[in-house]
């Protein structure tokens, strides 16, 4: 465990957005802050996002990419048979709960998450009430209770069963408040300064089309429905606020300007080369992050 955790960006927030294994990509952010040692102390993650916070705080830079590469050749990680034994096409118990154990494959520093003085938000919806979600360090002090809620943050509807937090079955926190850009939560816990890490290209919007399916899978879940049928357009108008927050200076975003790849990804030499890319690209932008929290931080 490293010995010293201080944080040196306190006044602005540090946001990764989720987007399955499209986080091989913007995983070589949080790996390119690690090595050149600069550490925000508000973390917050939406979805797959959850995963490159959690890994950041912990510091550790090995699992921040191993957890969108090199995870894909461990076994058990998901096919059409963990799918139809309904443990879901990614097998996400394996995955987030049994994979980041002191004996697993991916083993999670807990004691350096916990030790590091930075605060980590993670979001995820809760199915029955239409919650938004916000877990805080507090309630992830074991690798257990942090790795459940990245998993709940991170389970897409159908892909994956939810995971029950506190008696309530969770799924993606991309169906919480912002519809996966929660610029509300970050401004109402005091910040009007961000650096988002997004997963897309400038000027990406979501589609309307693409989750009619949910009419008939939660005709039950009435609040689970609306979520998922209306994210699209929550998520555009949290794009539209963030673009206004940079045009202002008060947000500064990193877009992937040349992502390859498709959620469910899981060719390697695929996810490396958006790795790579995403190395790249930080490395060439990082001048004009620095100037951002300079100023923002003044």
């Amino acid at each position: 465990m490293e010995k010293d955790l201080e944080s040196n960006v306190f006044k602005t927030a540090l946001l990764f957005e989720g987007g399955s294994m499209r986080c091989a990509y913007t995983c070589a952010v949080a790996a390119y802050m690690l090595e050149q040692g600069l550490y925000f102390d508000n973390v917050y993650g939406i979805s797959a996002g959850s995963s490159n916070t959690v890994n950041y705080v912990s510091r550790d830079i090995n699992r921040t990419v191993g957890s969108f590469t090199e995870f894909v050749h461990l076994p058990s990680i998901g096919n059409v048979a963990t799918f139809l034994q309904h443990k879901g096409l990614f097998n996400a118990h394996y995955i987030y709960e049994q994979a980041g154990l002191p004996d697993g494959p991916l083993p999670f520093d807990i004691d350096t998450f916990n030790a590091n003085p930075a605060k980590a938000t993670i979001a995820a919806f809760e199915r029955d009430t239409g919650r938004s979600l916000f877990f805080r360090k507090d309630e992830m002090r074991t690798t257990e209770e942090l790795m459940v809620r990245v998993r709940a943050s991170s389970t897409v509807p159908l892909m994956m069963p939810p995971p029950k937090i506190n008696g309530c079955y969770c799924y993606d926190g991309g169906f919480a408040v912002g519809g996966g850009l929660p610029l509300a939560r970050i401004q109402a816990d005091g910040f009007d300064k961000v650096f988002v890490v997004r997963t897309r290209k400038r000027g990406y919007r979501k589609p309307a089309d693409g989750n009619e399916w949910a009419r008939a899978f939660f005709w039950r879940r009435p609040l689970m429905r609306d979520a998922m049928l209306t994210r699209n357009a929550r998520y555009n108008l949290a794009c539209d606020m963030l673009d206004k927050w940079e045009s202002e200076g008060k947000a500064y975003v990193f877009y992937c300007d040349d992502l390859t790849l498709s959620g469910y990804e899981r060719d390697f030499d695929e996810l490396m080369r958006n790795f790579e890319s995403g190395y790249r690209q930080i490395h060439r932008d990082w001048g004009r992050l620095l100037d951002f929290l300079e100023k923002a931080e003044a």
